[in-house]
């Protein structure tokens, strides 16, 4: 069955475009890679950022969010609040227990100085003792004297004799009772001791429960951008439950991979040019913050000079503080692109790579 020659016209114009479909794309694609000249290399990459989750650092229920996605804030800013109901009962109550400590170490003072009264009282006592005990002695000489002289009667002598002994004995127990007073003064002081300790550690639960009341209201870490509400309010979150997601603009970079054969004349600090698939007719200055110390996408161990050209390494190029707080509103992340590495200084950037001038 022969063909119409309407059908193989029809058909001789599809393999010609299919032809040529195919020489375009192998032409775009050899001039992404080689347009530049033999002195620049390029690698694709999406522009990235530092992100940070805001999470709680005690369980609780989320009373309330005061951010929305895509807003931006500074570094402190409150952007949650955890409900507070909970950690101020036990605010209260560890107030309650921090003036009832003070209440006990105060009695406990009390105690000391009625205790070291106490000690005083007993110290003239044994003066008092002592005193007697003296007078009784010289007595008791003077009857022993006299009885020998056979001036007073031995009943005499024999009630001084008693009388010293007894005295002798009352100053025994009024230092027994000097060192039990002592001892009293040592427990009341230990338990002072013990009352402030008290106090203390009432003292150190109420900044405990205050610093959970401050960590309650969640602030922001760094600068940036809100990208997605995670939680919303009145949910119960764990410890470490995630609230929300913040992007820092700050801290924005590509990263894309070069060949084994390139990537060892690329140093840190090397400048580069960011072409984004979104917007090719603008330029972002770059520099790389960072050169991985191992291939990818490959063996670890290769034997062949072809196999080594396979080699893929991982490189960073990170823009700047300055640039991006200029352009803040604009920034955003996952944009695909190519990075352009200079690899010769000498050479000058082409004109579809050059800056515009600063004004």
């Amino acid at each position: 069955m022969r063909l119409s020659l309407h059908t193989l016209n029809r058909r001789l114009l599809l393999a010609a475009a299919v032809v040529g479909l195919v020489a375009l794309v192998w032409w775009l694609g050899s001039r992404s890679d080689q347009g530049m000249g033999e002195g620049f290399v390029s690698g694709n990459g999406r522009i990235e950022a530092v992100e940070v989750d805001v999470a709680t650092r005690l369980p609780g229920r989320l009373e309330e969010i005061l951010v929305r996605e895509g807003d931006f804030v500074a570094a402190g800013q409150p952007l949650a609040r955890m409900q507070l109901d909970a950690l101020q009962a036990q605010r209260a109550e560890a107030r309650a227990g921090r003036d009832q400590a003070r209440h006990a170490a105060t009695a406990t003072e009390a105690q000391v100085r009625l205790r070291e009264s106490d000690v005083a009282a007993a110290l003239a006592l044994v003066a008092q003792r002592e005193a007697e005990l003296d007078a009784a002695t010289r007595r008791l000489a003077r009857s022993q004297t006299l009885s020998a002289d056979g001036v007073v009667s031995v009943q005499e002598l024999d009630d001084d004799r008693a009388r010293v002994r007894g005295i002798e004995a009352a100053l025994a127990a009024t230092r027994a009772q000097v060192a039990a007073a002592r001892a009293a003064v040592a427990a009341a002081r230990a338990q002072v001791v013990g009352a402030q300790s008290s106090v203390e550690a009432a003292d150190a639960t109420i900044e405990r429960i205050d610093a959970d009341i401050r960590d309650a209201e969640l602030r922001s870490p760094r600068a940036g951008r809100v990208q997605f509400l995670v939680a919303q309010p009145g949910e119960v979150l764990g410890g470490g439950g995630r609230v929300l997601n913040l992007l820092d603009l700050s801290d924005v970079f590509m990263t894309f991979f070069l060949p084994e054969t390139v990537v060892g004349r690329v140093a840190l600090g090397t400048e580069v040019r960011i072409v984004l698939d979104a917007a090719p007719e603008f330029v972002i200055p770059a520099k790389v913050s960072f050169v991985a110390s191992q291939a990818q996408f490959t063996p670890k161990t290769v034997e062949t000079a072809s196999e080594r050209q396979k080699l893929m390494f991982r490189v960073r190029a990170r823009i700047s503080e300055e640039l991006l707080r200029e352009h803040a509103e604009q920034v955003k992340t996952g944009l695909p692109g190519v990075a352009w590495i200079r690899l010769d200084p000498a050479v000058a950037w082409p004109a579809a790579l050059a800056l515009p001038p600063r004004e």
